[in-house]
Parts: C-alpha cells; sequence; structure tokens
C-alpha cells in the first residue's frame, strides 16, 4: 500500500504523500562535488575550521530550500492573507537559537575560541536601514538567506538581486560613517544588562507575543490556524529530496547558527560578505576603496587585503549556494528559469540595492541583525525587526507597480 501511495501523483486527503522526487542526478553530482572540492581546498589553502564553516553553510542552504524557509514569503502572506505559520516558524527558531547562545555568549568562549555576538547600536541607521531592506526584500523577492538559497536552486532572478544587493552594499559602506554620526544609542547586550536568564525570559516573552498576536489575527480571518502539513514523502525520503516541515527546518537552522557561533566565534551573518565581495570587485576595476573610511578600519583593511577564502561569513555563503543546489537537484526541482520580465528586472534590481545598502547601515539582514541579533540578546535585532516589517508591509503595496503580486483581498492567494 505504502508504494501505491508514494507513485501516487498528487496529495490529499486520504493520501497525504507527494511523489517520489525524480533526482535531478547531474546538478546533484556538480554541486556534490564542489562541495566536496571547496572542503578540501579551504582545508588546505586556509585551515579545518573555515573549511567546517563552509559545510555548515550547505547545510543552511539544504535546510532553506527543502523548508522553504524565507521571511519575505512568509512576512507577505501574513499581510495579505492573514496567515502566520511562517512567522510563528521563525519565532520559535530565534528563541531556540537564543536559549543557547545568550549563555554560551555570557561564558565568553568555548575552548580556546572567543565568543562575540550580533550586538549592534541602536539608532537613527538601523531604523533606516531595515526599513529600507524590508522594502527592498518585497521587490527583490528575497531577504538576504532567501536571496542565496533561490540562486542555489537556479533562480535568474534572484541572480539580479544578487549582483545588485551587492552593489547596494559597497555603496553602503561608503555612506556608513555618516549613518554612524546620527543619533544613537550604544550597543545594548539585554544579557549584560539584565543578566542571562532575564535576557532569555524577556526575549521569550517578545516572540511568544509576536507568534500569539499572529495566531489572534489569522483565527480572526479564517477561524483557525493553518497546521504544518508534516513530511510529505513516506518513510524517510523526505530528509533528501524534501520539502521539510517549516518547524523542523526552523530546528535545523537554529542548531546550525548555534553551530557558527561556536566555530566561527560569532553567529550566523549573511550581508558583510556581499559588501566584502563588490569592494574588491571595485578595487580591482580600479575604485579606490582602500581609502573609503570604512575600509581603513582595521578588520575592514584586513579582510579586504586577504583571500576571501578568509573571511568565515563568505566561506558559508558559498557553501550555502551550493548545499540549496544540491537540495534543489535532490528534490527534482534544480531548473534554472533566464527569462526575466523588464518589470520584474527594475524591480529586482531596485530591492537588491535597497536590501543591500540598507543591510549595511543597520548592521545586518533578516539572518545578521534579525535571528542572529535577537538570538543574541541584542536590542537592535528588535528595532531592526519593527522596521523592516513595516517597510515590508509597504513593499507588499508597492510590488503591483513592476507587474508582480502584491496586496489582494483576504483569502486570494500571495
Amino acid at each position: 500500500m505504502l508504494q501505491n501511495v508514494a507513485t501516487s501523483s498528487t496529495p490529499n486527503a486520504s493520501n497525504p504523500y507527494l511523489p517520489d522526487a525524480v533526482i535531478d542526478r547531474s546538478p546533484a553530482a556538480v554541486a556534490a562535488a564542489f562541495l566536496a572540492a571547496g572542503f578540501a581546498a579551504i582545508w588546505l589553502l586556509v585551515d579545518l575550521r573555515q573549511a567546517t564553516l563552509f559545510l555548515i553553510g550547505g547545510g543552511l542552504g539544504a535546510a532553506l530550500y527543502h523548508g522553504s524557509f524565507g521571511f519575505t514569503g512568509a512576512w507577505r502572506r501574513m499581510v495579505v492573507e492573514r496567515r502566520g505559520r511562517g512567522m510563528r516558524a521563525q519565532m520559535l527558531m530565534i528563541g531556540l537559537a537564543g536559549l543557547a547562545m545568550m549563555p554560551l555568549l555570557a561564558a565568553g568562549s568555548v575552548g580556546n575560541q572567543p565568543l562575540v555576538g550580533a550586538i549592534a547600536p541602536v539608532g537613527v541607521s538601523v531604523l533606516v536601514g531595515a526599513a529600507m531592506f524590508g522594502l527592498g526584500m518585497q521587490l527583490g523577492g528575497g531577504c538576504g538567506s532567501g536571496t542565496l538559497f533561490t540562486v542555489g536552486g537556479g533562480s535568474a532572478r534572484m541572480l539580479v538581486t544578487l549582483i545588485f544587493f551587492i552593489a547596494g552594499a559597497v555603496v553602503g559602506t561608503a555612506h556608513l560613517p555618516w549613518w554612524l554620526g546620527q543619533p544613537s544609542l550604544p550597543p545594548v547586550s539585554l544579557g549584560q544588562t539584565l543578566g542571562v536568564p532575564a535576557a532569555i525570559a524577556v526575549s521569550l516573552a517578545g516572540l511568544g507575543a509576536v507568534a500569539l498576536i499572529t495566531a489572534m489575527i489569522e483565527r480572526r480571518s479564517h477561524g483557525d490556524l493553518e497546521r504544518d502539513p508534516g513530511p510529505r514523502r513516506p518513510g524517510w525520503n523526505w530528509l533528501l529530496s524534501g520539502p521539510w516541515p517549516l518547524v523542523g527546518a526552523g530546528l535545523m537552522l537554529a542548531l546550525l547558527n548555534i553551530a557558527t557561533l561556536i566555530v566561527a566565534g560569532h553567529p550566523w551573518s549573511i550581508t558583510y560578505g556581499f559588501g566584502l565581495w563588490g569592494a574588491k570587485i571595485a578595487s580591482a576595476a580600479g575604485v579606490p576603496v582602500e581609502n573609503w573610511e570604512f575600509w581603513t578600519w582595521p578588520a575592514q583593511a584586513e579582510a579586504l587585503s586577504s583571500s576571501v577564502l578568509a573571511d568565515s561569513v563568505s566561506v558559508m555563503n558559498f557553501g550555502l549556494i551550493l548545499g540549496a543546489a544540491l537540495a534543489a537537484s535532490l528534490a527534482g526541482k534544480f531548473a534554472p528559469r533566464a527569462a526575466v520580465p523588464l518589470a520584474s528586472f527594475a524591480a529586482a534590481a531596485l530591492g537588491g540595492l535597497l536590501m543591500g545598502y540598507g543591510a549595511r547601515l543597520s548592521f545586518g539582514c533578516n539572518i545578521g541583525a534579525l535571528f542572529s541579533g535577537i538570538a543574541s540578546g541584542s536590542l537592535h535585532g528588535w528595532l531592526w525587526f519593527a522596521a523592516a516589517f513595516a517597510g515590508s508591509a509597504a513593499g507588499v503595496f508597492a510590488r503591483p507597480l513592476f507587474g508582480l503580486d502584491g496586496f489582494r483581498r483576504k483569502g486570494a492567494a500571495a
């Protein structure tokens, strides 16, 4: 009977299973080969720690792809359809990561590895930058992590978003010193200010409140809560071919962020690598970025003069793209799409610029500022969340200007 269920063409109430995935063997083999070769090369050229981060990035890419775990779509569904399942999974993910990360950060180190959190100032630059990012993610079609894992899945439109994301991040490094001069509070760590137990309690209460609000809105609009369908392939096939339950994907992302903190010494981040890539490209083209104030700061100057493989954020980004490509191939969904209509291209370009510039101003994206920031106990993560969600809501209404699906009445598809 299980065999008959597995080969059925469509899931329904009596047959919840998807058909077995037909693996895209050639793309899967290429992605797996690049992951293996990348691990070996980074270990040889840098060290085992950096190579391990590359593989962690691959795991993040697979979890993001198999779980379709994006912030952009989940936030749009909340605004458009009043469905909050995706946002509740995000709150759970952040809370689980924070339970481990805040005590680790309070300890200060693991073995010989010092640990630092994603703690940043709370000010005008975060407020403006996060709102820009939220607007950009709806026009670009993906957030920081979403852009990378959909590029890995073969999306040409998201490649456009990524290119302009990088450009916006570089421009942001040129302007950041000015923004840092605007009104701001110093970095606030809830763990240091309140103590770890209280910081965890306050953070979980805040995350729980967000989840509760989404549930109340959803119940008022639909009368019930949308449920996670759970594994939709027989046996354990879903682990390799997906799709993964949202909660399961969120749990995996939380665990891998904790692993990133332990191995890298800092939580998961994405957009710093974009600015570094763009600065290196600009420098190679003759632009004197090394004279910009941001790139004269010691850590930034060292990163600019060193191999990109020495940057932990960059190697994790490379691994993430390849991990998503492998996951897409195992799911039988690796399908590069080259056609990008002009209006859609314009939205992707503008969205990418806004996200790159906004992420630099606000000290990160949905990963570095929101996920890792709140899980680290940083107050700026909460300001980022509020401003980015407001910008995202505005972006939902702006999407139709570019021929994209935008706001529709309750019950319509996103």
